[in-house]
């Protein structure tokens, strides 16, 4: 059976490598992919991107089912075009993606469900939002209303910080925000203190099913510091979600956004990421909902995935209360992924530069790829931030994490940047 991926990054990848294990799976293509999609002979490139085109391919080419990665076409609509034509994919549609698209949406509905997550306040006007930090005082947190690439979160230490960051999403627009129709905005945030995780689930509108547990490096820089990224590193699982911690993110978060979602009309279909603060106390806040997989916490998560991943997307789109008796299997072993970034990012990534040193794919140790592209001359180059991930399964997580760092030892580019430092809270416990 065919396969169609939407998304051309490291998530992407890192899905369309797992269907393609299927015995079911005759092709998997991804549209438009990446370069280490292209040098995969079990996966085919496809030059497309317009939701339409996608439908119209996948209708001419009897694709049994498409997978969406990334968040833009989402909230653009494309499972609502691909359900028009009845054709099987799996995603939430554009009204329950804005879980996602509008942290305003998220928070209203977080609030009026009592689902717990930080207080907080909106503004589109710059003035108001900063005579409300100034009340608040500092440290607090400056989210971006609509979708920026993972990157429209800072957390403010300084009251400068704070009015900076307003001004830049306000004003400037430097994180190039895609707006929702009611323009640019803020919300403006509660600082909470805790450790994060990242919580994600599959639900075909009414069951879920919890994939394993795992935990992101947002930080640029080595000991987090540096400005918040899409992601610079993740592992799995995540030991500060203990069996408690877990039972709680269920009962007080995830299953209520479900039901939640249903009651307002608006079932979620999908991949629901919830990230994470848990206290001191192991309570769990929500800061964020995604409507679809982490990345780089796909990576790590599908490695140590043992079940078969097209039979359980087809299970999750087969109609309300098809997961119910679903269990996935898993590696027992954890999984580390380390991204290397391009020069410049976050604000600035450059791209064209050649990738060299790339090693061999193991079943246990795979080089994902996100920003990489061929040029003319055939040759591996940096397209994006984001270039690569080295992952890799290991006893524990400290040995994952050793695994991970001597993959990508041989790997070069000109600028590359990296953290050597992922994993080190599970390491340190």
């Amino acid at each position: 059976m065919k396969v169609l991926v939407v998304g051309s990054g490291g998530r992407e990848h890192a899905i369309a490598w797992k269907l393609a294990q299927s015995p079911k799976v005759s092709q998997v293509f991804v549209a438009p992919g990446n370069g280490g999609t292209l040098r995969d002979t079990n996966l085919k490139n496809l030059a497309l991107s317009d939701p339409h085109e996608l439908a119209d391919w996948a209708e001419q080419n009897k694709v049994v089912l498409t997978v969406v990665g990334p968040e833009a076409p989402l909230a653009a609509g494309i499972v609502d075009i691909f359900r028009g034509r009845g054709l099987r994919i799996f995603g939430p549609t554009k009204a329950a993606a804005q879980l996602e698209s509008s942290k305003a949406f998220a928070k209203d509905f977080m609030q009026r469900h009592g689902i717990p997550t930080a207080r907080y306040a909106v503004f589109g006007d710059a003035d108001a939002a900063h005579a409300y930090v100034a009340e608040q005082g500092a440290p607090i947190v400056i989210k971006a209303d609509g979708l920026a690439a993972g990157k429209g979160v800072v957390v403010a230490m300084t009251l400068d910080e704070a009015h900076a960051a307003i001004d830049m999403i306000l004003r400037d627009n430097v994180l190039g925000v895609t707006h929702n129709v009611e323009g640019a905005r803020v919300v403006i945030e509660q600082f909470l203190q805790g450790e994060e995780a990242s919580f994600i689930v599959i639900s075909d509108g009414k069951e879920v099913v919890a994939l394993a547990t795992s935990q992101d490096h947002k930080r640029l820089l080595d000991c987090d510091e540096g400005p918040n990224t899409g992601g610079m590193g993740a592992y799995s699982p995540a030991p500060v979600v203990t069996p408690n911690v877990h039972a709680k993110a269920m009962h007080e978060i995830v299953l209520p956004t479900i039901a939640g979602m249903a009651k307002d009309g608006i079932p979620f279909t999908g991949f629901l990421y919830a990230g994470l603060m848990i206290d001191a106390e192991g309570r769990p806040y929500t800061i964020e909902f995604n409507a679809r997989l982490g990345d780089p916490e796909t990576q790590p998560i599908l490695m140590r995935l043992k079940s078969d991943l097209f039979e359980l997307l087809m299970a999750a789109t087969e109609g309300q209360g098809a997961l119910k008796d679903v269990e996935l299997q898993w590696d027992r072993r954890a999984a580390l992924g380390v991204v290397l970034a391009a020069h410049g990012y976050p604000l600035q990534p450059r791209k064209g530069d050649g990738i060299d040193g790339l090693p061999p794919d193991q079943d246990d140790a795979m080089v994902f790829h996100a920003g990489t592209a061929a040029n003319g001359d055939g040759q591996l180059v940096t397209s994006g931030g984001r270039v690569l991930c080295a992952t890799a399964l290991g006893e524990s997580v400290r040995v994952a994490q050793q695994r991970a760092y001597e993959l990508l030892e041989p790997i070069r580019f000109d600028g590359m940047q990296l953290r050597r430092d992922i994993g080190h809270r599970a390491v340190k416990r």
